[in-house]
């Protein structure tokens, strides 16, 4: 996939600006806060209909303006051209277009367009609670499965409706239990896809994490779900009781997680920063070769900050790996140009550079 344009307006601090893309490595420098990741935000909103911090389309307005337009034309590895329009205004909301054509549904447009984002908020995939391990591995399935997007999507609202039955008084033991049939329904195609998934990936990480970090650490990546052990039936049956004095759900694969680990231990408790942050890179790049092999398309790879806790030696094997024929169009923000000429350069690897302040281009 290749981005040839970007046209941005009113987009966070960046006023008016469009970018024409290198087909191979695009680079952003400047200082922190000038607007470098904004951009990768932008093409990030293209694909995935959000941008990739928890924020609201409104709070990704321009100080004191109503509206903002993302515009983006695409060429595919097969040629095919697609113009994609997001506009957001307040009190209307938001926009999508293909080619001119607005979208009933924001999930019709996940999978057209794969991306991978590789930043420094991916730290809180190893820190922080399992959901958010089971937001990502979501996001990830639903760009290459429209069977698994539709099954989580309404696996949640059932869940959700089954959740607000347990807080009443009086339960209705009859909506209950069409309420666990769905659930059971959607509830095993989720964990069977997930299962498949994680079976391919953990050996993708594992071969990575070995070149990032020169075969010094042993590395694992497994899925922890109940259902390994029981049906989603019997879970939901045996709960019955304990659900409804916690009045909410509390098994199935909304508990699911993923284990990471660093020479058998848990990586968040024994791996350093600089291994931490390794450990994601390798899933993020497992991640990109998965989506590449299923869609027969190489995903648009952001590499945002790319220096943030990794030694030198480790981004310059990164840039050597994404510079390779494997990885497609590569977007990489950073505050130091001078290094990252000098690392894009001894790789012999074709750039285009922007050097961004203030939400503008400067050269």
């Amino acid at each position: 996939m290749f981005l040839e344009k970007l046209t941005l307006i009113n987009f966070k601090n960046i006023a008016q600006e469009t970018f024409n893309f290198s087909s191979r490595i695009n680079c952003f420098v400047g200082d922190n806060g000038a607007g470098k990741t904004n951009i990768l935000d932008a093409i990030h909103y293209l694909s995935l209909c959000k941008s990739s911090f928890p924020m609201t389309d409104g709070q990704c307005l321009k100080h004191s303006q109503d509206f903002f337009v993302i515009e983006g034309n695409y060429r595919s590895d097969r040629a095919r051209l697609e113009h994609i329009f997001c506009g957001y205004k307040k009190q209307v909301g938001k926009t999508l277009k293909r080619n001119s054509k607005e979208y009933e549904r924001l999930s019709e447009h996940i999978g057209l367009l794969p991306l991978v984002i590789i930043s420094p908020t991916d730290s809180f995939l190893i820190s922080d609670a399992a959901d958010e391990r089971r937001r990502y591995i979501n996001a990830f399935l639903s760009q290459l499965d429209r069977e698994y997007l539709s099954s989580i999507l309404k696996y949640n609202h059932i869940l959700s409706e089954r959740n607000k039955l347990l807080k009443m008084e009086a339960t209705n033991s009859d909506v209950l239990q069409i309420y666990d049939e769905q659930l059971c329904m959607y509830g095993e195609i989720v964990y069977r896809k997930r299962a498949e998934l994680i079976e391919k990936l953990a050996p993708i990480v594992a071969r990575f994490y070995s070149f990032l970090s020169d075969d010094k650490d042993d590395v694992g990546l497994s899925y922890k779900s109940q259902l390994h052990d029981k049906a989603m039936k019997e879970l939901l049956f045996e709960a019955r009781l304990k659900d409804s004095i916690n009045q909410h759900t509390t098994c199935g694969i909304h508990r699911d997680d993923l284990k990471m680990s660093i020479g058998g231990h848990p990586i968040r408790k024994y791996g350093s920063q600089g291994q931490q942050k390794s450990f994601l890179i390798a899933l993020k790049l497992a991640q990109y070769i998965i989506v590449a092999n299923s869609l027969e398309e190489k995903p648009i790879l952001l590499l945002d900050d790319l220096f943030d806790k990794l030694d030198i030696s480790r981004v310059e094997r990164l840039i050597k790996l994404v510079s390779s024929s494997d990885f497609s169009q590569v977007f990489i923000t950073d505050c130091n140009k001078l290094r990252l000429e000098n690392i894009l350069e001894q790789n012999k690897t074709e750039y285009s550079m922007w050097f961004i302040g203030d939400g503008v281009i400067i050269k």
